[in-house]
């Protein structure tokens, strides 16, 4: 059994990833701990989920900040008063230019194909119109190790969903969530295991007897 992944989870929203979390937690198949969360906005809803879940919620306001730096350096320093193993993006909205002690342990999850549909301007419903829009036959979630762009850094596990002819945003967007809350605790597991190790653009996933190697 793996010992426990201290997790902060970061999101500007509703938290219905936070969520899916605690309940991957509570029902006993992903070994993890939420220390803290984050909020960017006062009014996240996610917020109140963690103080239901006797969780810290604490609030870094992206708009009381002049520019991206001066958030990110209060961002760092929040997240340095705590105890994490991994950072967990769960709809967090803003840039966050992250300390270089965090590269390699914030991961993010992104409702398309990466490398489709993704960086700046897609998130939401927005991902799900481009997909329909374009015309794609299949689409799906991305769990990526973040880096300092967006939807950029190395892909650890990807779900794929299909398109179907009388698809909406809404109804998509219902269907590729469901593999979201399959994967991002899939993820989250297997680096609490140890078994991610990063080789430039790929991550490998190790046998549970070569974690750590």
């Amino acid at each position: 059994m793996a010992e426990p992944v201290k997790l902060a989870v970061l999101l500007s929203g509703g938290g219905t990833t936070l969520e899916n979390i605690f309940s991957k937690i509570e029902e006993g198949s992903l070994d993890a701990n939420v220390t803290v969360v984050i909020g960017s906005r006062p009014d996240a809803y996610g917020l109140e989920r963690a103080r239901n879940h006797s969780v810290e919620a604490v609030v870094v306001e992206r708009k009381k900040f002049e520019s991206t730096e001066s958030f990110s350096a209060a961002l760092n320093t929040t997240l340095d008063e705590y105890d994490v193993d991994l950072v967990c993006l769960a709809g967090f909205m803003v840039m966050w230019d992250m300390s270089q002690k965090y590269l390699g342990r914030v991961m993010n999850i992104h409702p398309a194909l990466i490398p489709a549909f993704c960086g700046k301007g897609y998130y939401g419903h927005s991902v799900h119109r481009a997909v329909l829009q374009y015309g794609a036959r299949v689409s799906g979630c991305t769990v990526h190790f973040a880096d300092r762009a967006y939807d950029h850094g190395p892909v650890i596990i990807q779900k794929v969903v299909p398109v179907l002819d009388d698809d909406t945003p809404e109804t998509l967007a219902a269907r590729v969530f469901e593999k979201e809350c399959e994967a991002y605790p899939e993820a989250i597991q297997l680096f609490a295991e140890g078994r991610l190790k990063i080789e430039g653009r790929r991550v490998r996933i190790l046998p549970k007897n070569e974690a750590g190697a």
